[in-house]
């Protein structure tokens, strides 16, 4: 059976892969000048491959239609892609968070694997080969044809285009508008895991921390005074708000409420920064008084270098409005109860998303529903699949 893969990424290379394993004659389509371009930036060049827990907790971890990946989960895990890997000599590594990295941590060792199998089951590549249609006749699959018309046969298709995030990369959202032609449902294409900008009033705490990168913090995202996502890890300042791991999986949820832009005009979106999680307020309150009784004679604005980092530590003084010159032995205990509630509790308001450019993965495509999630092919094009990004599922960062 000749089978034609549109788009080169990791899911098309694996979708070509399986499918010449089970002896179909496969063609690769790929737009760019070679296949793999984005997966070659993943984990910033060291390609993070999967995740060593359990896969049912994976579920956990995906905001939307996760249920739809019960069975390509049962069907493929998290080992199988090791295993695959590992056939193909590369060695891998589990690092923190149980995340998986080549040994030589070098992504272009885990596309060298997929082109080495991909040429042992002579499947074709074509490079620089931009399909614009997928023909068929009587509701079936029949080929492709290409922007400059040229025709190739198949009585299977598989759609792998990508998402519209890294479009250098080739994921320019062409499989929507192809998907779409043929009568399936397109879920609100946007950029998803992408840094949140400030609103003015916060934004001025954002530039002067600029750069700055909190570890072990705890953060809620409160829309409306209700907690929709908690986490905890690192984050990092940036000129336009905030960024970082946890700040890009709370992005990622932040996207699935309703009438966000609104909530975003209204100021009903808050980031709330806990900077010492590991200390409840009554332990908190002991260590402040600790520091302060070994700095007794000293101004206010120079007793938190212990508590704070230095780029922090102005914004946070204007928070508390206690007088920067006050001597830290006249500072009152409702004053100190203000400095550790703002430790536990030092708040952002959210304006928006950041840039398109900024997003690492796409949130949208493909409706699950026009999907067979058994086989991945349409419910309403007999011989078209999907597969990868370009399907309305996403997960968070930490495991990507």
């Amino acid at each position: 059976m000749n089978v034609l893969v549109i788009g080169g990424g990791p899911a098309g290379m694996m979708a070509a892969i399986t499918s010449a394993e089970y002896g179909n004659s496969v063609t690769l389509l790929e737009k760019m000048d070679s296949c793999g371009k984005k997966l070659l930036i993943t984990g910033k060049g060291r390609c993070n491959i999967t995740n060593l827990v359990e896969i049912t907790e994976f579920m956990k971890y995906i905001p939307g239609n996760s249920k739809f990946l019960y069975s390509a989960f049962n069907n493929y895990t998290n080992l199988d892609i090791i295993d695959f890997l590992n056939k193909q000599g590369v060695e891998v590594k589990e690092e923190r968070g149980k995340r998986v990295f080549p040994v030589s941590n070098k992504a272009q060792d885990v596309l060298n694997a997929f082109i080495k199998r991909l040429r042992k089951l002579h499947v074709k590549i074509i490079t620089n080969c931009d399909v614009n249609e997928i023909l068929v006749e009587n509701k079936k699959v029949i080929g492709v044809r290409t922007k400059e018309g040229k025709e190739f046969k198949a009585q299977k298709v598989i759609l792998a285009t990508g998402g519209i995030t890294y479009p250098m990369t080739g994921s320019t959202g062409d499989g929507y508008n192809l998907a779409k032609r043929l009568g399936h449902t397109i879920e609100s294409v946007k950029p998803s895991l992408v840094p949140l900008n400030c609103n003015n009033k916060s934004l001025q705490i954002c530039k002067e921390a600029q750069g700055l990168s909190l570890k072990n913090v705890a953060i809620k995202i409160v829309v409306d005074n209700k907690i929709i996502y908690e986490d905890f890890g690192e984050m990092l300042f940036t000129h336009f708000g905030v960024s970082g791991p946890i700040i890009l999986s709370a992005s990622s949820v932040l996207l699935r409420q309703k009438n966000v832009e609104e909530l975003f005009k209204q100021e009903k979106i808050k980031l709330q920064i806990d900077l010492k999680p590991a200390l409840d307020k009554e332990k908190l309150d002991s260590r402040v008084r600790r520091d302060f009784e070994e700095l007794k004679n000293k101004q206010f604005s120079n007793s938190l270098d212990k508590l704070l980092p230095q780029k922090l530590i102005q914004a946070f003084i204007v928070k508390t409005n206690i007088n920067p010159t006050k001597q830290v032995n006249s500072i009152t205990k409702e004053e100190r109860k203000k400095i550790v509630e703002i430790l536990k509790c030092l708040e952002f308001i959210i304006s928006g998303f950041g840039r398109k450019e900024e997003g690492i993965i796409t949130s949208g495509g493909i409706s699950t529903k026009d999907i067979n999630p058994k086989t991945m092919e349409s419910k309403k094009i007999n011989g078209l699949y999907f597969a990868g990004e370009i399907i309305d599922v996403d997960a968070l960062t930490r495991w990507l």
